[in-house]
């Protein structure tokens, strides 16, 4: 985590730089919804095109998936969310607040006014979003907004399997949204009601997923690598007994050392055959696997990665930002995000606007764009545009000056070292592209 990030900082940061804002800020806001603006759009954006390409291109026997966020309400009695997937909650008498019963003092006065002995007893509260689906409103037209993204790839699992061709071991992967009617949202987009996950289900054969577990747990924190992110701010959390799903055999999380401290960032599950076998039985359908070697039928075990593309989203930015003193003597803030994820990959800034410059800088941009996603600034002095782009973490700004016009060559500076150097323009493609394959954080 960079050495100054805090969470006042970076949601200062989000706000002023166009990564993240408040959901319906204009009407008061919405606690737990956000919206994600030009910077930030991008940078998700990245991030899932990131793990995409990891999960999908980079394996040859994993294929993808978008299920309906909308699902049959049976699909949520047979996993267990139904009956299952709830918070202890508490309010207090006096200030109205709400609380999670688990993460609380319940002996204690309330956080909020003080007030001694004014709890309720704590009650569960459902975490999923119920809604309807056609004209009446009621029990047999209730469904709800998917918790998860895991079920949907359950359920298409024999769908899957008799379209693509493929052969246990594989896996499916699905990035979507879902929702929870969380008790209490904090840590900015850390727990929200609206979010993303980025899911692989992997199928195997019973007895080896002891072989796929602690293979998937090395693939998933080497990608985390893969995005340039300080390998001090991740550890391994392994569930104990009293946090272990009944459904699980084994469970892990890989931790990021985020400015609230470590918190969960994506868990790695061996989650048995429950979850097959559970829609086999509520669906009445077969949901078993022939296996075209040994003509043995089984239900495949699973292994989970679940990542929340979101929370991935926080860790770069936590992750990137930090304050540098210059060599001026100021201090520039600064995100170091890796070039594959950075919202802005190269600026093109004339020097001046005047005597052409304005009109090279434009065209070079433009030329760029076919490869890399660019920006465009021609206002203010040189050095507040380069702080600008050191904001938004653009890895490489490209200068035109006078010399460009009698030579051919631009400046190139890079965002961490801040060093400039000379390219020639009909080559800077290439080279940014060498110094993107090349890149290590300084």
């Amino acid at each position: 985590m960079g050495s100054k990030a805090t969470m006042d900082k970076i949601v200062s940061l989000c706000r002023r730089r166009g990564f993240i804002f408040q959901s319906s800020e204009i009407y008061g806001g919405l606690n737990g919804a956000y919206d994600y603006g030009p910077m930030g759009v991008e940078l998700k954006n990245n991030i899932r095109d990131f793990w995409w390409k990891e999960m999908t291109q980079l394996h040859d026997n994993i294929v993808g998936l978008d299920a309906s966020i909308l699902m049959h309400s049976k699909v949520w009695e047979a996993s267990g969310h139904v009956s299952n997937f709830t918070d202890p909650m508490v309010d207090c008498k006096q200030c109205k607040s709400r609380f999670r019963a688990d993460q609380i003092d319940l002996s204690a006065p309330c956080p909020v006014c003080g007030s001694n002995g004014t709890f309720t007893e704590p009650r569960n509260f459902n975490l999923m979003f119920q809604t309807h689906i056609g004209p009446s409103m009621d029990s047999a037209s209730t469904i709800y907004l998917r918790p998860e993204t895991a079920q949907g790839i359950y359920v298409d699992f024999k769908n899957v399997l008799q379209s693509s061709r493929v052969k246990i071991p594989f896996g499916i992967a699905q990035i979507g949204k879902s929702f929870r009617n969380e008790i209490t949202t904090k840590s900015f987009i850390f727990r929200s009601c609206e979010f993303e996950q980025m899911e692989m289900q992997f199928f195997c054969k019973p007895g080896t997923e002891d072989e796929w577990f602690p293979y998937w747990r090395e693939e998933r924190m080497k990608f985390y690598h893969k995005m340039g992110i300080d390998p001090q701010s991740l550890r391994w959390h392994q569930h104990g007994p009293d946090e272990l799903a009944f459904y699980a055999k084994d469970a892990y999380d890989i931790q990021f050392l985020f400015p609230m401290g470590w918190q969960e960032l994506e868990g790695v599950h061996s989650r048995t055959d429950y979850d097959l076998t559970q829609h086999q039985n509520f669906s009445k359908k077969d949901m078993t696997y022939l296996d075209p070697e040994t003509n043995e039928r089984y239900i495949p075990y699973v292994v989970e990665t679940s990542a929340g593309l979101t929370r991935n989203v926080l860790m770069a930015l936590s992750d990137a930002y930090d304050e540098e003193e210059t060599p001026e003597g100021d201090v520039r803030t600064v995100l170091h995000f890796h070039p594959q994820i950075a919202p802005v990959t190269v600026a093109v800034l004339p020097l001046v606007k005047k005597d052409g410059l304005a009109e090279y800088a434009a065209k070079l941009e433009k030329n760029l764009r076919a490869d890399y996603k660019t920006f465009y600034d021609q206002s203010g002095a040189i050095g507040r545009r380069y702080r600008r782009m050191d904001e938004i973490g653009t890895p490489y700004c490209v200068t035109v000056d006078y010399q460009t016009l009698e030579d051919g060559s631009v400046t190139l500076r890079y965002r961490d070292s801040m060093e400039q150097v000379r390219v020639d323009a009909s080559k800077l493609s290439a080279f940014i592209k060498e110094a993107n394959d090349s890149y290590k954080r300084v």
